[in-house]
């Protein structure tokens, strides 16, 4: 999958491709969050809000009335592309509600998503399309090595005819939406940069969330959407922050809920969950309470304000890890090495490796040069093969953490002179600059750059010292 983003905050230009691990690096202010958001916010809005009718009006009512009908994916395959260029159309009017920011700052905005191909030959994905109340109403699938999908109903004659026909085509369609696109564009999970500030005040984030709804509960007459959102901006509004950040705030509300089953990775991957248990140095909980931290040998129960500021930034991923992730599964995480001290960077590494081998795609920004140097070792003992084996021996490497250079893509955000489109003269703007891999992992400069400005400082000062 290949994103491009035209006058998306200080990117004026930038395209770049999605691997099964994705790195994003450079200085401040370069954009690296306006692309992880734009790519969040379009996956986000592709498995929420936008479907397409595969499924007509006279297929449902024929579904109703035999049981089962059949579409061809010939058909489906043909417009695929189109209906990618649908939803990124329709993505792009709702820039300004992903950033929380005003209409005017992307009236000149375009996000783009273009894929080599759409293969629906290899689905072997059925899907179960339940009704509000949990039933199952009718199973989708593939038809064996045929181009077709089947659609039947497992409900009884009763329960279809009181199913509010507008409602039961809206499911259907997602429904092959999902199955058809699921793996090209699967739901995403995001840590933001904010996550830290969602876990410190989980407390005060629902008492603005329950004085809303004691205001509507209190209301006897229609509600005033107006005063509605007064009463909600003493708060925390919707409008004023990205959807990332949002999105962390309303999975930190919901952990109680979260917490209650495992994931498929906690499940079938226990070492992941080992790596971040290492990592993080103790056990998180969720209680009605709110979330509380125990570190390692220890009894003591602290609250996410009382804990340490990495484990305020490792209890997303460490939540998401325990109770959500599976493959298949997009993770997005701004700035991983937040608040971890160099050796947890390195584990940090580790443990993403651990993620992409399991089967979940990566995608993060970065301003680490130990995450990445980490990441260069993984693919450089990967491309060692059994050479490399004594190394990994001595320094406790397993082979489900190397990476393999061809699954990974690198970008440097900086600026860069272009020629855009309209412009006579290449200028400098901001833009992501694919970064080389290969026998030696990443080439990132930069940060090279800056570590021997560093030395060179520093062998100056011996030499005075010494005369």
């Amino acid at each position: 999958m290949k994103v491009i983003l035209k006058d998306l905050g200080i990117l004026k230009h930038a395209e770049f491709e999605v691997g099964d691990l994705t790195v994003i690096c450079g200085a401040n202010n370069t954009g690296k969050t306006y692309a992880t958001y734009a790519l969040y916010g379009f996956l986000a809005f592709w498995n929420e809000s936008f479907f397409h009718n595969f499924l007509e009006e006279g297929d449902l009512e024929k579904l109703m009335r035999q049981g089962s009908v059949t579409i061809g994916l010939e058909g489906i395959k043909e417009v695929a592309f189109n209906i990618i260029d649908i939803a990124c159309e329709e993505y792009t009017q709702n820039l300004p509600m992903v950033f929380g920011a005003g209409r005017k700052h992307y009236s000149t905005s375009s996000f783009k998503v273009f894929l080599d191909g759409v293969d629906f030959d290899k689905i072997d994905r059925k899907v179960q399309t339940k009704g509000p109340d949990g039933r199952i109403l009718c199973e989708i699938g593939k038809v064996g090595d045929e181009a077709l999908l089947s659609i039947n109903i497992t409900a009884n004659a009763d329960e279809v005819s009181t199913i509010n026909k507008d409602w039961f085509l809206y499911q259907i369609n997602r429904d092959i939406q999902c199955i058809l696109f699921g793996k090209t564009f699967p739901e995403p999970f995001i840590a933001s940069i904010e996550r830290t500030g969602a876990a410190m005040f989980q407390k005060e984030l629902d008492i603005y969330r329950n004085r809303l709804l004691e205001h509507v509960s209190n209301r006897e007459k229609d509600i005033n959407s107006f005063e509605l959102l007064n009463v909600f901006s003493n708060g925390i509004s919707d409008g004023r922050y990205a959807l990332p950040v949002r999105r962390d705030v309303d999975f930190i509300r919901d952990l109680e809920n979260e917490a209650k089953r495992e994931s498929v990775i906690a499940e079938n991957n226990r070492d992941i969950l080992m790596c971040f248990d290492v990592l993080a140095g103790g056990e998180y909980k969720s209680t009605r309470e709110g979330v509380y931290y125990t570190p390692d040998k220890s009894k003591v129960k602290l609250t996410m304000g009382e804990s340490a500021s990495s484990v305020r930034s490792l209890l997303n991923l460490g939540m998401y890890i325990r109770h959500c992730a599976k493959p298949g599964d997009f993770l997005m995480i701004d700035e991983p090495e937040l608040n971890l001290h160099p050796k947890n960077q390195r584990l940090m590494a580790r443990l993403l490796a651990k993620m992409v081998n399991a089967g979940i795609r990566v995608f993060i920004t970065t301003h680490s040069d130990y995450i990445l140097k980490e990441f260069n070792a993984l693919i450089m003992m990967k491309n060692a093969g059994s050479n490399a084996s004594h190394i990994m021996e001595k320094h406790g490497y397993e082979e489900n953490e190397l990476l393999d250079a061809t699954r990974v893509k690198a970008y440097i955000a900086k600026k860069e002179l272009m020629k855009i489109e309209g412009q006579s003269k290449r200028q400098k703007f901001n833009t992501l600059i694919k970064a080389p891999i290969g026998f030696q992992g990443i080439e990132v400069t930069e940060f090279d750059d800056t570590i021997n400005i560093m030395n060179e400082v520093q062998e100056e000062l011996l030499l005075i010292e010494e005369a």
